[in-house]
């Protein structure tokens, strides 16, 4: 949970010291039940790709709600469970404020787009989501210009630069439009919320309070003398009264 103090801007955010592990929690309840839908898909042979997204037709809409949680095998799960916690809980500890608004809306965005521009076959995977969570990461430290997010979105370049390959039309069997339509989505949110600060408080040295606090060698104090109401007194003289004085 982020706590925002009375005063400040929509876009400063403060975290509690101590919040321990709690932004692992979703991702890892997220993860489970991917696991728990794919053996119970296998287990009992429920052939639930057929929940997927199938594009340009009405019953394939709710693709866009249920293919995320779906996958076709044992390989296609385990490739998308690792960067699913790792940026999903780079998510919620940099972004809580608005982490489960991006994930429910890039899960949406993106469905919809591959639901428009997809082949017509089923579509299935968290993938799309994957790609979102990267966009949005990535994009956000470069917009944000600051130290810590700009490693992370380093770190996300050096661990799933190789990504960039999924939104080309390579593998006939790898759906590059949810992997294009989940990039999207989040460059998208990326840009959207460029000035919502992240639950991270910039670090202030001593020497900076120090600064504040100094007062001017060659003042001093003595702009305190002055710091009281003064009045001012203002004479008036008419033209005729100017006249008169030059005469003898």
């Amino acid at each position: 949970m982020s706590l925002i103090r009375p005063g400040n801007s929509y876009n400063e955010e403060f975290i509690p010291e101590d919040r321990g592990l709690g932004f692992l929690l979703k991702p890892f309840i997220f993860v489970m039940i991917l696991w728990v839908i794919f053996w119970l898909d296998f287990r009992f042979d429920l052939e639930l790709f057929h929940l997927g997204i199938y594009p340009k037709h009405w019953q394939g809409l709710q693709g866009v709600v249920f293919s995320p949680v779906i996958h076709g095998s044992l390989q296609h799960l385990t490739n998308n469970t690792i960067p699913m916690l790792v940026l999903g809980a780079s998510l919620y500890y940099f972004y809580p404020r608005v982490a489960n608004f991006i994930v429910i809306v890039s899960w949406v965005i993106s469905g919809l787009i591959v639901w428009f521009i997809g082949r017509e076959s089923y579509h299935i995977g968290a993938s799309s989501l994957i790609y979102a969570l990267a966009g949005f990461i990535f994009l956000s430290g470069i917009l944000r210009k600051q130290a810590n997010l700009l490693t992370l979105s380093l770190l996300v370049v050096f661990l799933y630069g190789s990504l960039v390959w999924g939104v080309l039309p390579i593998d006939e069997q790898i759906s590059w439009e949810a992997h294009l339509a989940g990039a999207f989505s989040g460059f998208a949110l990326a840009f959207h919320f460029r000035k919502v600060g992240p639950a991270i408080k910039k670090k202030r040295y001593s020497w900076e309070f120090e600064e504040e606090d100094e007062e001017d060698d060659l003042i001093g104090d003595a702009w305190k003398e002055y710091s009281g109401e003064h009045s001012i007194t203002y004479f008036y003289t008419t033209k005729q009264d100017k006249n008169h004085e030059k005469k003898p």
